[in-house]
């Protein structure tokens, strides 16, 4: 007789939503303490990584993350997906909040765990703990470069745009009366997607475009010793950015892909025949 398994509701979507971001921030607060931390102690400096394998660590981080939760609770990994499935895709408005919190903890307990490990690098790298490494854990305006003249407005209408295009891409490749990838490659594309928003759209404001990846991140690190986890470099009250501009931004995109694309295509009814998989019987 198969093993039956046991069917826990919302308990085993939130543990899924709690377990598939927590590996996303392994590997993206990772690859940044890895880059930023380890890479200011090599001779020359930089000798760890760059620009190019943060995105990409970030992007396999959101592909690994969604294979390991999708079949429970659908890999949403972020605040903003979730509020857009629920306004355009018919998901729960009940679970919304639920599933926000256990992003958020996942992302907590995994900047915690990256903190943890690169603490000797970070002490040596940073001894004061400031906004030299802050950005290993949350994202700043222009990646908290002075040079570089973005505020807070300027990072905002960053992560509204970034977002949008977030929330339209995923829709895109997850509509099935669409053309979504075959073969359950679907984690695939969308860390690739995730990918190239990094390599576009990655200098005004870090493209957090999710705000568990941020807020669990910074509140991890303002509790082991980042006293200005909520400011800028130049001192502005900023922690509210990348939560507010990304769920903006995530209804956004949702909403214009369903302007735009989803309310032309045809339903699975009156699909032609040879568009989709014919049902079997």
């Amino acid at each position: 007789m198969a093993e039956q398994r046991i069917r826990s509701g919302l308990v085993g979507e939130l543990s899924a939503e709690f377990a598939g971001t927590l590996i996303l921030i392994l590997f993206g607060c990772g690859v940044v303490a890895q880059v930023s931390a380890g890479g200011a102690l090599t001779d020359p400096a930089g000798g760890l990584g760059d620009h190019d394998s943060i995105a990409w660590a970030w992007g396999l981080g959101v592909t690994l993350g969604v294979y390991v939760a999708a079949r429970l609770s659908g890999a949403h990994l972020n605040p903003a997906v979730t509020v857009a499935l629920a306004a355009f895709k018919g998901f729960p408005w009940r679970k919304v909040a639920p599933y926000a919190l256990a992003q958020t903890a996942g992302a907590f307990v995994a900047a915690l765990l990256v903190r943890w490990n690169y603490s000797e690098a970070l002490a040596k790298a940073d001894p004061g703990h400031t906004i030299k490494t802050q950005g290993v854990f949350s994202t700043l305006p222009g990646n908290g470069n002075p040079a570089l003249p973005v505020h807070e407005w300027g990072a905002f209408r960053d992560q509204v745009i970034g977002t949008a295009i977030l929330l339209l891409l995923i829709l895109a490749v997850t509509d099935l009366l669409n053309t979504p990838p075959g073969a359950n490659l679907g984690p695939f594309i969308t860390g690739l997607i995730v990918v190239a928003i990094g390599m576009a759209w990655g200098t005004n404001a870090g493209y957090a475009i999710n705000p568990a990846r941020d807020f669990g991140p910074r509140l991890a690190s303002f509790f082991t010793g980042y006293g200005g986890a909520w400011r800028d470099q130049y001192g502005n009250l900023y922690f509210w950015v990348p939560i507010i501009a990304p769920l903006i931004g995530g209804l956004l995109g949702a909403g214009l892909y369903k302007v735009l694309i989803g309310r032309y295509l045809p339903s699975g009814e009156t699909e032609l025949p040879g568009r989709i998989p014919a049902p079997k019987d």
